[in-house]
């Protein structure tokens, strides 16, 4: 059975589909109006992608996106293709010998903006993929998919059943897991995230939830100097990747 097709909206999602798979795109549907350089240049990358646009009117632009901010470029797409499952993603990275694993695992995000910004950040810092629960995640709709801005292309996404008893078997393949949590002792700076890594996060204000803290391997919290005492989670998942990313360049 065919996959249904995919929305994406905005230019730094329609843009990174135009970049990575371009026979993907079965519609691309533009602003008639805008003739601006951010227009010109996404117009120019379509055509050297051999990808023809549909000229639409605001309406129709705005009826294709369901209320997605769409900065005048919607595009319909098909799914790219995804690791079947999470153990076949570790399986590859342990056949490939390479860096050990990186994983973001994600407790109770149901904000698809907060979900499209931990995929950027996630893609930035070079994970390998970010888990979430079925029942207390966001999905990747085109809200995610536009905050992601083509990271949702790019970094696999696994909604499991049971997140604790995920966490449990990635524990049994030698993965590390650390939560960040703001009343643990030790810092992320202190932690060791160059073996195989897993870093759980809760979502803004609930953290994580008992059974997942529980779980965790270790905790560490983000040293915080101001007056605040908690940060996004879309910024806490940058700050938390990109420290292990800093380690594991030395």
């Amino acid at each position: 059975m065919t996959a249904p097709l995919q929305l994406l909206c905005g230019f730094h999602a329609v843009n990174a589909r135009l970049k990575t798979a371009p026979a993907s795109i079965v519609q691309l549907y533009v602003d008639a109006t805008r003739r601006d350089a951010r227009m010109q240049q996404l117009l120019a990358r379509a055509a050297q992608a051999g990808v023809h646009p549909i000229a639409a009117d605001a309406a129709r632009l705005a009826g294709l996106a369901g209320g997605v901010r769409h900065q005048g470029v919607v595009a319909r797409v098909q799914p790219l293709a995804q690791p079947r499952s999470l153990d076949a993603l570790l399986d590859a990275l342990e056949a490939q010998h390479g860096e050990p694993p990186l994983l973001l695992l994600l407790d109770g995000v149901t904000d698809p903006h907060n979900l499209g910004a931990c995929l950027r950040a996630a893609d930035g810092a070079g994970a390998h993929a970010v888990i979430a629960p079925r029942d207390r995640a966001a999905s990747i709709n085109a809200t995610a998919a536009r905050a992601a801005s083509g990271a949702a292309d790019t970094v696999p996404y696994f909604m499991v059943t049971n997140l604790a008893r995920t966490m449990r078997a990635l524990k049994e393949r030698g993965i590390w897991i650390t939560g960040a949590a703001d009343a643990a002792e030790g810092t992320i700076y202190e932690a060791d995230f160059c073996p195989p890594t897993a870093i759980a996060l809760g979502a803004e204000g609930a953290g994580l939830r008992r059974l997942t803290r529980e779980t965790c391997d270790a905790l560490a919290r983000i040293p915080m100097c101001g007056a605040v005492q908690s940060l996004n989670v879309s910024v806490a998942c940058g700050v938390c990747l990109f420290e292990a990313r800093r380690q594991r360049s030395r």
